[in-house]
């Protein structure tokens, strides 16, 4: 590993833990030991806001020089670490011609079954209905603990989370595959959801049991409550309200284009959520998330708290005192506190969370909506309508 490494490293957990400060001096000498090291220029831009005549653009700009010639990954990474800087500086269109390049050269990368992936959604509706539901009811894990926090990716769960883990009852568990893992060792992830019917009474129980023994062992003792933000828990609601019926559910909710476009906009780890990378798959994959949500509402009325983002931006309070009150927790005003809160954050959202609620993002889509076509389209959103 190389010092510019070292520095990297020491940046990014410097970003996680909230001393944004320190990581962008720690990203910054990175880039002064390697200054065309691609990734680098990447995650100061997610600490940095970008102004006219910007010192730190150059260094980027000349790289872009030579975008054909440089590694595909460096290829992605600089082409987001262009897009952010051209957004700061209200170059739109800039802007998405970088976001598109880079999500294009990720995209050949990634392994993503489109037609598998809807299938499933559609699967999970057709097999999970309210008489398989009600066959089942009765047979879970009595645990108190979990709060699942959970729906697309970039939709303020890990904004409600922070708020959430600055109660005093509260540990914030982060994003956790426990759920997944002890379905999986209940024998029942390979064929869900067609194993939902034939799975016996007494493994709802054991898997309730599983994961809530997993999640108590990454909190402390005097935590009456536990957050897992793993977003896509939300394809196995209705399993976790079976085998964990206590549990509180949480959906966090935004604006459908804000949403995709927060995620068209942001660069997660290889392998991971592969249908982000093109607008058209994911718009197509957002309203097959949007129909399996409606599924679960209907056939779980009354337990799937709904947080809408622009709703907890506005109001930051009354939605707090809302989601602490259906956690079962009584109200405590550090909960309004939380960008103050030093805890680690490992998703993409790690830097905002340390800021108070900015809604600047809002809406903005509606200003360049030309750009979005394809997005919009999959959306089934005429171009400069209101979305749905």
């Amino acid at each position: 590993m190389t010092d510019a490494d070292a520095h990297h490293r020491r940046g990014i957990a410097l970003e996680q833990s909230g001393d944004l400060a320190a990581a962008r001096t720690a990203f910054e000498t990175a880039i002064a030991v390697m200054p065309d090291h691609a990734r680098f220029h990447h995650s100061l831009a997610r600490v940095e806001r970008f102004i006219p005549g910007d010192p730190r653009l150059p260094a980027m700009q000349a790289l872009a020089q030579r975008m054909a010639a440089l590694p595909p990954e460096d290829q992605v990474h600089l082409s987001f670490a262009l897009g952010k800087a051209c957004t700061d500086l209200g170059e739109h269109d800039a802007a998405l011609r970088h976001y598109l390049h880079g999500n294009a050269v990720r995209r050949r990368s990634e392994r993503y079954d489109e037609a598998a992936a809807l299938g499933f959604l559609r699967r999970i509706r057709q097999h999970v209905t309210p008489e398989a539901i009600a066959a089942k009811r009765g047979h879970g894990a009595a645990s108190p603990l979990p709060v699942f926090i959970l729906g697309m990716p970039r939709s303020g769960s890990t904004l409600l989370e922070q708020i959430l883990a600055s109660h005093p009852q509260v540990h914030g568990g982060g994003e956790r595959h426990l759920f997944g893992q002890a379905l999986a060792a209940a024998g029942g992830a390979r064929l869900y959801p067609e194993s939902l019917a034939a799975m016996p009474e007494g493994s709802l129980r054991q898997l309730g049991e599983r994961y809530a023994a997993a999640l108590r062992r990454i909190a402390v003792p005097s935590a009456t409550r536990i957050t897992d933000k793993m977003p896509a828990n939300y394809l196995f609601l209705a399993l976790i309200h079976l085998a964990l019926p206590n549990a509180a559910i949480i959906h966090t909710r935004r604006d459908p284009v804000d949403c995709c476009l927060s995620n068209f906009t942001t660069l997660f780890a290889p392998g991971r959520l592969a249908y982000t990378y093109n607008l058209g798959e994911l718009g197509r994959y957002y309203r097959g998330y949007d129909a399996l949500m409606q599924h679960w509402h209907a056939v779980l009325p009354g337990v799937i708290l709904d947080v809408q983002y622009e709703e907890l931006v506005a109001d930051v309070e009354s939605v707090a005192r809302r989601v602490v009150a259906h956690c079962g927790l009584a109200w405590d005003e550090a909960c309004l506190q939380f960008h103050q809160v030093r805890r680690q954050v490992q998703t993409a959202s790690a830097s905002a969370v340390r800021q108070p609620v900015y809604a600047g993002a809002i809406g903005r889509w509606r200003q360049q909506a030309r750009l979005y076509a394809p997005l919009l389209q999959a959306l089934g959103i005429a171009c400069g309508a209101a979305s749905p």
